[in-house]
């Protein structure tokens, strides 16, 4: 299997600077110059970037092995307009963090937004965001809900009546009953700021408070889990 011939994310990046180039001051250049001197300079995003997209093509290369045209319309689908629109997007997006660990997980979620053909501006701009807004504690705490609403899920799929919210709050419920029961030294999840995570996966479209007329004691309204949170945390688990 060779290589591409030539990055996406460089190609679709240079376009940054004749962008630079037609608004900067003539002969100054302060676009180019702001990308060049930001916290993390745009070529190490960039590399950053790719090193996560290439290891979830070889991953996918891997996976096609055998099956040889999907695996060329996989390529062919890398190449193509569409596709370099995302790296574009994908590019801006990855300028707003100095984390190399949300550059690396960016970088691969486009890329297998790009095998499973899930380029929808609006869809991809809530995923791009949440790889480079989102705090590891932030994704633990989904992760947890997407584990204990994961039925709900595949029942209702979705927000879907009173009784998908009373199928939300009984699960809730349950859960705090059982963070409350483990020993104070297993309460990892327990002790997070669950209330800051909430509120950032909620503006995400990720999650939705439910009204409850419930008195249970947690400090928390539920939150059920959107089709929209779901689907980022399975995309996480198919680039590991």
């Amino acid at each position: 299997m060779e290589a591409l011939s030539t990055s996406p994310v460089s190609t679709a990046l240079s376009r940054i600077a004749d962008v630079a180039g037609e608004f900067g001051v003539p002969g100054v250049g302060l676009f180019a110059k702001a990308l060049r001197s930001g916290q993390t300079p745009v070529e190490k995003v960039v590399e950053q970037l790719e090193d996560g997209a290439y290891a979830e093509i070889a991953r996918i290369w891997k996976h096609l092995e055998g099956r040889d045209a999907e695996f060329e319309e996989f390529n062919a689908r890398l190449q193509s307009r569409e596709a370099q629109s995302v790296y574009f997007s994908a590019a801006l997006h990855g300028l707003r963090t100095s984390d190399p660990n949300k550059h690396l997980r960016l970088g691969a979620l486009t890329i297998n937004s790009v095998y499973v053909n899930d380029l929808k501006p609006e869809s991809l701009d809530d995923m791009m965001r949440a790889a480079v807004e989102l705090k590891g504690e932030d994704i633990l705490v989904l992760s947890k809900i997407c584990l204990d609403q994961e039925q709900i899920m595949k029942r209702f799929g979705g927000v879907n009546g009173p009784e998908w919210g009373k199928a939300v709050d009984e699960s809730w419920r349950q859960a705090v009953a059982r963070s409350r029961s483990q020993p104070t030294s297993e309460r990892k999840l327990h002790n997070l700021d669950w209330k800051s995570s909430l509120s950032r996966l909620a503006a995400l479209g990720f999650l939705i408070s439910v009204p409850t007329e419930s008195k249970a004691d947690d400090p928390h309204m539920p939150y059920g889990l959107l089709l929209q949170g779901f689907k980022f945390i399975q995309r996480l688990k198919e680039i590991g």
